[in-house]
């Protein structure tokens, strides 16, 4: 499905970037992975070799503009780029009471500013090509008011207006633009700080109407579709992976 294109996945050291990667890769993509955990990062891209994929790594700070256009540059050294996943993003489970400059700031930074920048480095790269998907990340908090998560849930819904808008812009360049937006998905980020996440499970799983929680396997399957000729005549869209909890 693609094979002989080169993919670039941010936030690849873990839960959704990886289980991304891996299934791009699966599918014939060649990868570039990034992310700030070089540990992570190495994991994932011996998992994608052993299984006969090729993928070559950068560790990159998102949030900063200049190692976005560094990894934009070392990817279209590799081959013409072809595909960009904005995986990379941080949640914020905080109120907006008690949040902080630094809390405010490293968020927009990373979920906002970093898919803003990555995707106008990727579409710079890719207009001379004539084509290219570009997918990002989203949230079903963009939807759904939840206590807690007003700076998260602000990042995501800018996330949304930027997809569609970018779509406008580089269609006329052949180059789509979408996003998902996951429900409760079992990551490293979701569970961690939580003294029972049996009980967390138990309590997403009941708000879906099919009575599940996504794992990182689920989106990576969108991310491929919207990344693939399959999804040819899709741009705009906010593909909402997230077992019915939402239905916009």
């Amino acid at each position: 499905m693609l094979t002989g294109r080169l993919a670039v996945i941010t936030g690849a050291a873990s839960g959704i970037g990886r289980a991304t990667a891996i299934r791009l890769a699966h599918e014939g993509a060649r990868l570039v992975l990034a992310d700030i955990d070089e540990t992570g990062l190495g994991e994932t891209a011996e998992r994608v070799r052993r299984d006969g994929g090729e993928a070559c790594c950068r560790v990159a700070d998102c949030a900063d503009r200049s190692q976005i256009d560094a990894l934009a540059e070392f990817a279209e050294s590799v081959a013409p780029l072809g595909i960009w996943c904005n995986v990379a993003g941080i949640a914020a489970l905080c109120p907006a009471v008690s949040t902080d400059q630094a809390l405010y700031d490293r968020v927009l930074a990373l979920n906002l500013g970093g898919t803003f920048w990555a995707c106008a480095a990727a579409a710079r790269h890719m207009i001379p090509h004539g084509r290219g998907a570009i997918v990002n990340i989203s949230s079903n908090a963009a939807d759904e008011p939840i206590e807690g998560l007003s700076l998260y849930a602000m990042s995501k819904s800018a996330v949304n207006m930027l997809t569609r808008t970018l779509a406008q812009e580089l269609g006329p360049h052949g180059i789509r633009v979408n996003a998902v937006a996951p429900g409760f998905t079992a990551t490293r980020m979701t569970l961690a700080g939580n003294s029972d996440t049996d009980a967390l499970i138990a309590r997403n799983a009941a708000r879906s109407p099919l009575g599940l929680i996504g794992t990182p396997e689920d989106i990576a399957a969108a991310v491929l579709y919207l990344s693939s000729d399959e999804s040819r005549f899709v741009t705009g869209q906010i593909l909402r992976v997230n077992g019915g909890v939402t239905m916009p």
